[in-house]
């Protein structure tokens, strides 16, 4: 291979490998060096082998086999209509190669000296086009293969998690707390002047993150992409914490903890009998002030509620119960899926009773919305207890940057 094909190639396989990062895909420089020897020993001449070299040596694992092949088509055979992480519908699983004139249409492109900077990015392009439009496809319109699709996104988005200042320090060079002890220890070295200080600060640990998703009737379409949400970022020794409510309150915590996304979505569906029935928002808090909130699972903690705030209950103890969990936790976020509609106002009943104790008022209702709640809990690092939000009037909802992104 020439000096000047290895360049082309090489560009080639940069820009693929960022479009499968797009998509979810573990791609490191290392793997990017297996692919270059890999194709340098099948050669470029057929689809077959360059299909599986760049597959045996990009990605390693099941659940990544259709971004792959989907990122493969349209980078590599040019197929704008494939979007990223479709299934195959082409190329037969035992044997891709089949498909006519692939292999000979890259050999013919590198063969020319030096790639198109500007076909790969528009290649690259049209993949990114389709991440874009499932992060702004309402999850009302989503099926089972969507939701597949933005599995691997939600659980990118779902490991932010605010963090808070502990009372325990650490060692650090910029801490303003002597460390006497380490101080001491050095100064013996000089004859007892301590020359050189030792600093301390306090560390940031994790805050407690606790979920309350509404999944009543008129929820039942949102409330699937935010257990989705859910199952990702709950995880072994997060302080992550999800409840269900409608017509009653059930902790789904243990039935979505796990590594396999199916059976814990499974697991919790079959844990909450009130799916898709009414919402009694005001009871389900008091439950839940009652039960867990004396517990200390709320002080301290960011409380995420996401529901429409259609209350068949009574909205004034709706109120008394918002009003005792704002008094408890560190910031209140309401995530409505309504919020995201043109001239939304908070005139359900349940929502305005709940708003003036609600720190941050978010839309639900796609991918892109939870990345804006990802971005709300993260602004919440390293910030301690003291310090408190003000609630949100109804005159302050549009001012909200989040909310006005969307």
């Amino acid at each position: 291979m020439t000096t000047a094909r290895a360049e082309a190639l090489l560009t080639k396989l940069v820009t693929f490998s960022r479009l499968l990062r797009e998509g979810g895909v573990e791609c490191g420089p290392g793997r990017l060096q297996d692919a270059v020897r890999a194709l340098e020993a099948v050669g470029i001449g057929s689809r077959s082998d360059v299909y599986w070299g760049l597959r045996c040596t990009l990605i390693s694992r099941h659940e990544d086999l259709e971004v792959f092949d989907a990122a493969f088509a349209a980078f590599w055979d040019g197929a704008p209509s494939r979007t990223l992480g479709d299934e195959r519908q082409s190329a037969p699983a035992g044997e891709p190669g089949e498909q006519a004139g692939a292999g000979g249409e890259l050999g013919a492109e590198l063969s020319a000296g030096e790639a198109d900077p500007g076909e790969g990015e528009a290649e690259r392009g049209t993949a990114s086009s389709a991440v874009e439009r499932l992060r702004r496809l309402d999850f009302a319109e989503y099926g089972p293969m969507e939701l597949r699709r933005a599995r691997r996104l939600v659980g990118r988005v779902a490991r932010a998690a605010p963090k808070r200042r502990s009372r325990r320090l650490e060692r650090a060079h910029d801490g303003r707390t002597l460390d006497v002890r380490r101080t001491l220890m050095s100064a013996m070295r000089t004859g007892g002047h301590p020359l050189e200080r030792s600093w301390r600060r306090r560390r940031v640990v994790p805050r407690k993150l606790v979920f309350l998703v509404d999944v009543s009737g008129s929820m039942e379409p949102y409330a699937r992409g935010t257990i989705m949400f859910l199952q990702a970022a709950v995880g072994p020794g997060r302080k992550v914490e999800a409840f269900t409510f409608g017509t009653r309150l059930t902790r789904v915590t243990p039935q979505l903890e796990g590594h396999d996304p199916d059976r814990a979505l499974r697991a919790a569906a079959e844990t909450v009998p009130d799916w898709a029935g009414g919402t009694r928002i005001g009871e389900n808090l008091s439950v839940f002030n009652d039960r867990w909130g004396r517990r200390g699972l709320v002080r301290g903690a960011a409380v995420v509620i996401v529901s429409d705030g259609w209350e068949r209950g009574d909205s004034q103890l709706l109120a008394v119960e918002m009003r005792r969990l704002r008094r408890g936790a560190h910031v209140v976020v309401w995530v409505n899926p309504l919020a995201a509609e043109p001239g939304f106002e908070p005139l359900a009943q349940g929502m305005a009773a709940a708003l003036p104790h609600i720190d941050v008022l978010l839309p639900g209702h796609n991918l892109a919305s939870l990345e804006a709640l990802a971005e709300v809990l993260e602004s919440l690092s390293g910030t301690g207890h003291t310090g408190r939000h003000r609630p949100l009037g109804a005159s302050a909802i549009r001012t909200q940057p989040a909310y006005d992104a969307m």
